[in-house]
């Protein structure tokens, strides 16, 4: 059965997104962007849910293609274009990408995804990543705490309907402060 990870950043207060919207808070350095680049290869598959792929797709299609990008960010939307991603979406009419709509239940669709071959498959969005927390389909989470308070914003996994205990795996603190905590689902 294939694995299936969450991976997302989230302020030390336990937010994914400030009040204001401004992304400047989350934006990786060099170390940590790599890091990213190296999970994005053990990916073959991308579940997203609208608008975490409508972030994406408004910038990695071409990032590789602007000369003044650093290596790491053209590496990473190499990386990135091939991957298959699965979008759960009811308002999207069409996606791109290499990419394939899905307009219906995403606990099934994800739970035959994981039977089927291949290698890990990632997921982005906090309502997407709650609903399959809720339904027990996340084999590994991977919180990276960024060392700032936003005091109010979007919180991780405000969408949750149930309970999901976690035992922790792993700890990294990359040179940015920025702090990797790996758990898996806690057997009851």
């Amino acid at each position: 059965m294939r694995k299936l990870v969450y991976s997302t950043s989230l302020s030390l207060d336990g937010y994914i997104e400030a009040a204001t919207g401004d992304p400047s808070w989350v934006i990786p350095d060099e170390e940590l962007h790599r890091h990213f680049n190296d999970v994005e290869r053990e990916i073959d598959t991308l579940l997203y849910g609208r608008r975490m792929y409508e972030l994406m797709v408004g910038y990695w299609p071409t990032a590789d293609q602007d000369p003044s990008a650093p290596s790491f960010i053209a590496e990473y939307a190499r990386l990135w274009k091939p991957v298959l991603k699965v979008v759960f979406s009811s308002t999207l009419d069409s996606v791109q990408w290499n990419s394939r709509l899905v307009r219906g239940d995403p606990v099934a669709e994800v739970a035959r995804l994981k039977a089927q071959p291949g290698s890990t498959m990632g997921v982005g969005g906090l309502v997407l990543a709650s609903t399959l927390a809720s339904a027990g389909l996340i084999d590994e989470y991977r919180f990276y705490y960024v060392p700032i308070l936003l005091g109010s914003g979007k919180p991780a996994f405000s969408e949750i309907q149930r309970r999901v205990p976690l035992m922790p795996v792993e700890t990294r603190t990359f040179s940015s402060g920025t702090v990797l905590l790996r758990c898996v689902p806690a057997t009851p």
